[in-house]
């Protein structure tokens, strides 16, 4: 048990800290209210620990500087869009190369071809189409599957998150009832006129929505992460994709953060066997960039039901989608930084992560967990692993993860916001670990004794 009185100084101190170690930060929020809301760019950043957040003035590899000259152990790293380490050398390079030969023409480029067959190779999906982020993917594939189906629902699992997709911001009330998600903002339609929630791991309740007979597909990740990570049971996987066929449902699978399981996310590392897949982030190197594939017979229905002269009305598509720039950096980053030798590397800094944050955890009888996710890694208010988004999300306590945010940054580490997670790039290194390890002892130390 945390003694709420003491956290509560401790907070105090560490929002001290804060402020007094970042005036120029400090000032440029103040400016920045006038013309942004909160002084933030996106309002979600004003939920950052401190008062105001941080203003970065460069970011290279696994560390970054802020405007007060300050240095710090990114293991945040964009919340997955800089998974490859900030400006990696061989993306930039492919990027200023594309600069000066035309950013986005409608056309396709070259280096088309080459990522669809990394894609392919990679994820075992044989086509593929491009977007401007992983949410316009999940967009365009739902659209897909409904087509395809006649169908008017989706499947997605209490506590997702798979960008603004307006059908996934549902939950689960106390009565099992799919209902609009806690913040949810103008949601067009009731959310079970679009929706069928469904625990994670919970095999008996996805049979149960799929006997209606007005599931279009499922949305899932193969391991939830936004809500903290969760991890499949054994079989759970396999037997969901048997369920949607036997029902007639696509399958889709966000790889968006489980990317960083291995160079091809979970699905190419278990075998597993989508019928869509979709991803962003990570593959464009910090290049805002999406990407959907498909099973051949798939495309084959889609072109049954598209005519040619409507294809560009549908919904399905982007004027930058595919442009020149961010295949470019996606070809770059899939065929030299995020290579397989990366992953050798990546994943055992994130075990030596995960390795010291449990031997603190012991030493300190929190009663926490650590969940390992490849090159990914968080600890959780629970004694054990949370097998569902619901049981994760109950974990949560917001007012201990700011203090940990802050503590942790005031000492020169970023973690991933809203979750007590890293994420180990390429350019990690031991180093780097380690000395986020003594950070945390000594943050837990002090957690724990008045």
């Amino acid at each position: 048990m945390i003694d709420r009185e003491h956290l509560d100084r401790l907070m105090a101190r560490e929002r001290e800290r804060f402020r007094s170690l970042h005036p120029q930060s400090a000032a440029l929020a103040e400016r920045a209210k006038v013309n942004m809301p909160d002084g933030v760019p996106m309002s979600w950043m004003a939920k950052w620990p401190g008062g105001f957040p941080l203003f970065v003035s460069s970011a290279k590899g696994s560390h970054f500087r802020d405007v007060d000259g300050i240095d710090y152990v990114d293991l945040c790293l964009g919340d997955t869009g800089s998974m490859t380490g900030h400006s990696p050398d061989a993306t930039v390079a492919a990027i200023q190369k594309q600069i000066d030969k035309g950013i986005t023409m409608m056309l396709p480029s070259e280096d088309a071809l080459i990522v669809s067959e990394e894609l392919s190779r990679r994820f075992g999906l044989p086509l593929w189409q491009f977007t401007v982020s992983a949410t316009d993917a999940n967009r365009h594939v739902i659209r897909y599957c409904r087509m395809l189906t006649g169908r008017p629902k989706i499947v997605v699992i209490d506590r997702c998150y798979h960008g603004s997709v307006d059908e996934t911001f549902a939950t689960l009330d106390k009565n099992n009832h799919t209902v609009a998600r806690e913040g949810n903002i103008g949601a067009p339609v009731a959310l079970d006129t679009t929706t069928t929630v469904v625990e994670f791991n919970d095999l008996g309740a996805m049979e149960r929505a799929l006997k209606t007979g007005d599931i279009a597909a499922i949305l899932l990740e193969p391991a939830m992460t936004n809500v903290g990570i969760v991890l499949p049971e054994p079989g759970y996987l396999e037997e969901l994709q048997r369920l949607a066929k036997q029902y007639g449902t696509y399958l889709i699978l966000d790889e968006t953060h489980t990317i960083s399981y291995g160079p091809g996310g979970m699905t190419g590392s278990l075998g597993l066997k989508p019928d869509f897949l979709t991803i962003g982030k990570a593959i464009g190197g910090g290049i805002p960039t999406g990407t959907f594939g498909m099973t051949r017979e798939i495309a084959a229905k889609i072109k049954e039901f598209v005519q040619l002269d409507l294809v560009d009305t549908g919904g399905v598509g982007g004027t930058l989608a595919g442009n020149a720039l961010s295949l470019a950096a996606m070809r770059a980053t899939l065929t030299e930084v995020l290579t397989e030798q990366a992953y050798a590397k990546m994943i055992p800094l994130a075990d030596r992560w995960a390795d010291g944050v449990e031997e603190v955890v012991r030493e300190f009888a929190l009663s926490w967990h650590v969940n390992r996710l490849g090159a990914r890694a968080e600890y959780t208010f629970t004694v054990r692993a949370p097998r569902t988004g619901r049981e994760a999300a109950d974990a949560g306590d917001f007012e201990l993860e700011q203090y940990l945010h802050l503590y942790l940054l005031n000492e020169g580490f970023l973690l991933t916001p809203f979750h007590n997670m890293a994420l180990i790039s390429p350019d990690t290194t031991e180093a780097d670990i380690d000395a986020h390890t003594r950070a945390f002892r000594n943050m837990c130390r002090e957690l724990v004794q008045k």
